[in-house]
């Protein structure tokens, strides 16, 4: 039993050790790995079944002649694993490179002339598989035209004229794209928005894509060259109130809140006019947008109410008929293939299932028959319920087009980069994602973190992990869909918790975060896709490297050109004191603080250890008392920091006793960044605002409004303030001098 436990526990990736934080050494416990196993579908407990499992998985391998993906890095040198009967190694075989340009290359081979790798006995009969070779004027034409080469391929295998197998072959450029001005040394800033934080005088007490043209034209004429955005990934329609933005119920798709209902055709019709009239609409958006925390349940309440009523008088306009506009809702909805369907499908279903007054919060709640989006009654539903369906894809349509319409603004505004977007790292248990496609999740565990200086008790998120085996054998279909449809009109991609292309924190569903182990990933794939993506879109890369990071993950991240994350609170010394920006590395971009972090006002307050005491956050006592002295002398360093790079005025006190957060030094904390080497570097909006209240605590779930609350200030008053524009002057120029110009 021990023997073939040991030998999944490394086949499945799953870790024994790893080094902490802190830099100190970590053993996970056995019971541990031997729970992830049962959870990948394992019977840990009965060797008999262990082994008969394990007799069926090389039985699959051995008959498989091909993997069912192939990842190679450009000019890489092409060689194939294959695998035959001995009765068929003497014959005569077939490679058929069917490439994306619709070129076909063919390679004649006869394996036995191969290398042999392994031989096993499947059933009374020999199998071997083979290291094929190919020859280098195969290799020539394939990658002959460098540009065309990249891209997703099929390679066959024949015998005769019979397909004996089919492979995905996936050749990747060697680094993530970056714009030609940032590769030769120009140094830019950008904003980072939580998108539902925007305040107007015009939206409807969420922030929207509209909000977020103007924000780019606002920004643009300022100087700042992006906007990043906080995950706008599909959540919840009929549970408006689930509203984190990293656990999303599908990250291929967008949130349909995000969405100006006003600018829609058919807002202005009768019969959604007189809707509003007769609800007194008006009065209630002004009480939405007057709120200082968003009201999801009240936004969604209206404006799921009116994309109703326009969808029904967009569809007697444009979709009853042949029109351009049904044109390209049709198009949209080919293009989204399975996966928009599969959402649209089981947004109807949670509406239909809340109206019946039935469990409706996520797939673990339907009713037995809707429990798989496969099932012959989830068809049936879709079927019956065709138009609340399309409704669905309506909104799905409308939330791109309006995105689409924010990136060409900050494109033909000038912005570098534009918008960038956030990749959650994981999708919630109960989404449409894993309903979707539950072989490729193992829904009795969840991702999370160990402890470390964010999380002292470790972190556990509730979402299910892939299982990197499944991914493999899906040909990376679901990364390739995820990677794509997030790069889509964006400059950058900012993926959080890089790591998980390494390795993820696994938890089981019933353990604490500390009772964890890591599971590997297939890294230089994933990283080789990334890149491929990254050329195909124009988007740059950057990772959110924060926490227990291994080297291994950072050196990748720099060769595959994808830009690391620092976070100028975390680059300290041995000594204490903080790191200057000048030391960044230069394929980075860096930062003040997260959306998991105080603002510069509460930080230097210590608002987030009062809140975290109040919330019961932190153990005990003496934990809380030592987080508030290591605060104290951080402030101190920060202070010396400063003033030893002249970024604060000497009206300043050297010390932290006499020191209260102010204008002049919150905005000299931004400036001081800004004459640092990092390529990129993004401030928050909230700092610029000197606000001090958090949008999310870590570790919290009804004890704090995460995710809720707004800006301090509307649009349209922000950029009237003078000293906004002196603040941006001041950082074109800082940004200008770090650039040699």
């Amino acid at each position: 039993m021990t023997q073939l436990t040991d030998y999944l526990i490394e086949q499945q990736g799953i870790g024994s050790n790893y080094i902490d934080a802190w830099g100190k050494p970590a053993i996970i416990q056995r019971e541990t790995q031997q729970e992830l196993l049962k959870s990948m579908g394992y019977q840990v407990d009965d060797e008999n079944i262990l082994a008969q499992q394990l007799e069926a998985q090389a039985s699959d391998y051995w008959l498989r002649p091909l993997a069912p993906v192939l990842v190679l890095r450009i000019g890489a040198k092409l060689t194939v694993n294959m695998r035959t009967s001995i009765s068929n190694a003497a014959k005569l075989h077939t490679f058929k490179f069917v490439l994306e340009s619709g070129k076909s290359i063919i390679y004649k081979f006869t394996p036995v002339d191969a290398h042999l790798l392994a031989a096993r006995e499947i059933e009374g009969l020999e199998w071997q598989e083979y290291l094929i070779e190919l020859p280098l004027n195969v290799q020539k034409d394939i990658y002959a035209e460098k540009n065309k080469a990249l891209g997703y391929h099929e390679l066959q295998l024949l015998m005769g004229r019979k397909i004996m197998s089919k492979s995905n072959l996936i050749i990747a450029p060697l680094r993530c794209f970056i714009p030609k001005d940032i590769r030769q040394g120009k140094k830019i800033w950008g904003l980072s928005v939580q998108l539902y934080c925007l305040r107007s005088q015009r939206n409807w007490g969420i922030g929207d894509f509209t909000d977020l043209s103007r924000l780019v034209n606002e920004l643009a004429v300022l100087g700042a060259d992006f906007i990043g955005l906080n995950p706008i990934h599909a959540l919840y329609p009929v549970n408006p109130n689930i509203c984190s933005p990293y656990g999303p119920s599908s990250r291929r798709w967008l949130n349909y809140l995000y969405i100006d209902v006003t600018i829609i055709d058919g807002f202005t019709s009768n019969a959604v006019q007189s809707w509003m009239q007769e609800n007194n609409i008006e009065h209630k958006l002004i009480e939405l947008r007057e709120v200082d925390f968003v009201d999801y349940a009240g936004v969604a309440d209206i404006k799921h109410t009116v994309l109703s009523l326009i969808f029904t008088e967009y569809k007697k306009q444009f979709l009853s008929k042949k029109s351009p506009q049904n044109e390209a809702f049709k198009a949209f909805i080919k293009t989204g293939g399975k996966s928009l369907h599969t959402l649209a499908t089981f947004e109807a279903l949670q509406n239909t299932l809340k109206k019946e007054g039935k469990e409706h919060w996520g797939w673990p709640a339907f009713e037995q028959q809707y429990s798989s989006a496969d099932s012959p009654e989830v068809a049936q539903f879709a079927k019956q319920e065709k138009k609340l369906v399309e409704f669905y894809l309506f909104l799905q349509w409308v939330a791109a087009d309006q995105f689409a319409t924010a990136s060409k603004a900050a494109i033909k505004a000038g912005m570098e980069i534009g918008l960038y977007r956030d990749l959650a790292v994981g999708v919630s248990e109960g989404g449409a994602e894993i309903w979707g496609n539950k072989d490729l999740y193992c829904t009795d565990v969840s991702i999370g973190a160990p402890p470390d200086v964010l999380g002292p008790l470790g972190q556990k998120w509730g979402l299910p992990p892939m299982i990197p085996s499944v991914m493999q054998e899906q040909q990376y279909q679901p990364i390739i869909d995820l990677f794509s449809s997030n790069m889509a009109g964006s400059g950058a991609l900012r993926i959080d918790h890089v790591m998980a292309l390494l390795r993820l924190w696994w938890v089981h569903k019933e353990n604490n975060a500390t009772k964890g182990a890591y599971v590997n990933y297939p890294v230089d794939d994933l990283l080789a896709i990334l890149a491929l993506e990254s050329v195909r879109h124009k988007s740059m890369v950057i990772g959110e490297d924060l926490g227990t990071v291994p080297d291994a993950i950072r050196e990748k991240l720099e060769a595959n050109g994808i830009y690391s994350y620092r976070l100028f609170f975390f680059e300290q010394a041995h000594d204490g004191g903080f790191y200057s920006p000048s030391h960044y590395p230069v394929q980075s971009m860096s930062t003040l603080t997260t959306h998991d972090m105080p603002t510069l006002s509460g930080y230097w307050h210590c608002d987030d250890l009062a809140q975290g005491k109040e919330l019961g956050i932190y153990p005990d006592a003496e934990m809380l008392k030592t987080l508030y002295d290591t605060r104290h002398e951080n402030k101190q360093h920060i202070l010396d920091s400063l003033h030893g790079h002249g970024a604060i005025p000497h009206s300043i006190s050297l010390d932290v006793h006499h020191v209260g957060m102010t204008q002049a030094l919150n905005f000299g904390m931004q400036t001081h960044m800004a004459a640092g080497t990092s390529a990129l570097l993004s401030l928050q909006l909230e700092d610029w605002l000197q606000m001090d209240k958090p949008v999310n605590i870590p570790g919290t779930f009804n004890e704090y409004p995460n995710w809720r609350r707004k800006l301090s200030h509307d649009l349209e008053d922000i950029f009237t303030k003078p000293e906004i524009r002196v603040l941006a002057e001041q950082l074109n120029a800082r940004r200008k001098y770090a650039s040699g110009n």
